[in-house]
């Protein structure tokens, strides 16, 4: 058998592991790129591998940005800044047709940039918008569409975790990421409120009018997005301005959360201490995805399959375009039948070298990347966004909550390719820091 012929049928064994053995991601991508390394080399050489692997990511000063941005965003989280999002973006839109799905992707958006986790913005926006929209009488398919699409937003605008390990996984610039990932989320959120708006405006009892509010109620409101802003500038500004790298403005953000949050006496010291519990849990099941990630990718690697597949794309009489189209076609079937960061993480090692010799810039690669693996968050049948919110949603069915997501589908294929038309859209802002 070939090298390259190897690398597939590792990729196969991975699936069928996956799917048959349901093992979890991480330790599933490091056995079979461990036996795959020990097939192709030798297994002295895998275990010299895994141990180099093993010190040199868990001994790296650059993935402590993980669990500090994760824990910003726990501790938003437990001190509710996400309910006072919601009530800031409700006051402002609710009285207008489809005010309560505005609100909610504007209050997804915000909740975004400080918790960096689509799972997690689903379930907070679910626990604070449906109840809300069920009050109201908005259609479920409209109310579990909005929160499951705009959930999403959590893995585009930063702080993401996704960009995180695309950056650490391909040595991409990580604060490059988040700032190519600011203009992409913005657009996608006003994607999502104009496919609102045209889907109210064709069923008028789908998203009926919510009750008015003065405006002097909406300027009081202004306070519940006041950490979101605080924050987003500090973690942001201090990027752009080059005062913190990436792990320092985890740090500081993660420390300006909790000053804020106790400030405000939001934050017990239970709340607390379940904030950084459930930052263990995550960073801990992240780490060893990643640590599986470059198992896996090393094994690869060695077959020279990512090589052998960018060398017969580039030599394809295709436009690069058509390419890149393929590409997202492999994305959006592929998270449709297995986990999406599994899907990145096992890609990435294949595509990234394409999208090099292609021409194709790290950063805008990176955040088009990310945009993709959101759909496989919403589209069945592993949609991890879809499944909790139809968890949060008692007597909707689950079909029709993907349903309702589909109504979103269009927003994010016209996003996708308005990034590709428009190159500048995630190149301008990381640009300006060259």
């Amino acid at each position: 058998m070939s090298l390259g012929a190897t690398g597939l049928t590792g990729i196969l064994v991975l699936l069928a592991v996956l799917f048959i053995l349901r093992l979890p991601v991480g330790l599933a991508m490091g056995a079979v790129g461990l036996a795959g390394f020990a097939l192709v080399v030798n297994s002295k050489a895998a275990l010299g591998m895994l141990g180099s692997e093993v010190w040199n990511n868990f001994s790296s000063y650059n993935l402590t940005v993980i669990p500090l941005f994760i824990l910003m965003g726990q501790v938003c989280f437990h001190a509710g800044v996400n309910e006072r999002l919601y009530r800031t973006a409700y006051a402002w839109l609710g009285a207008v047709r489809g005010g309560i799905c505005h609100a909610t992707i504007l209050a997804c958006a915000g909740f975004s940039a400080i918790s960096g986790s689509n799972s997690a913005t689903a379930a907070t926006m679910s626990t604070v918008a449906l109840p809300q929209m069920k009050k109201y009488g908005y259609k479920p398919l409209l109310s579990c569409g909005a929160v499951a699409a705009g959930s999403t937003l959590g893995v585009v605008i930063p702080p993401s975790v996704v960009l995180l390990i695309i950056g650490l996984q391909t040595g991409t610039s990580i604060a490059e990421l988040f700032l190519g990932g600011v203009v992409p989320g913005l657009l996608l959120a006003v994607l999502f409120m104009a496919t609102i708006w045209l889907v109210c405006r064709l069923r008028p009892g789908w998203g009926p009018v919510g009750p008015k509010t003065s405006l002097k109620e909406k300027f009081a409101s202004l306070s519940g997005s006041l950490e979101m802003l605080v924050l987003f500038a500090a973690v942001m500004g201090g990027l752009f301005a080059g005062f913190f790298t990436p792990s320092e403005a985890g740090a500081a953000g993660a420390g300006l959360s909790i000053l804020l949050s106790a400030a405000r006496r939001q934050l017990s010291w239970k709340k607390l201490a379940d904030a950084v519990l459930d930052t263990l849990r995550v960073s801990c099941m992240i780490m060893v995805i990643v640590l599986g990630a470059v198992i896996f990718g090393r094994f690869l690697a060695v077959t020279r399959l990512p090589f052998e597949i960018a060398g017969w794309a580039a030599g394809l009489a295709l436009p690069h375009w058509a390419i890149f189209g393929l590409i997202c076609v492999i994305y959006i079937i592929g998270g449709m039948i297995m986990d999406a960061l599994a899907m990145l993480l096992i890609t990435i090692p294949i595509f990234f070298p394409l999208a090099a010799t292609m021409g194709f810039d790290p950063v805008w690669f990176g955040v088009a990347v990310c945009v993709l693996t959101t759909l496989g968050a919403v589209t069945p049948p592993v949609g991890v966004n879809a499944f909790i919110v139809g968890s949060m949603s008692p007597g909707v069915p689950l079909a029709d909550v993907f349903k309702g997501v589909g109504i979103f589908i269009p927003a994010f294929i016209l996003g996708i390719v308005l990034m590709l038309l428009f190159p500048g859209l995630v190149l301008w802002l990381p640009g300006l820091t060259r």
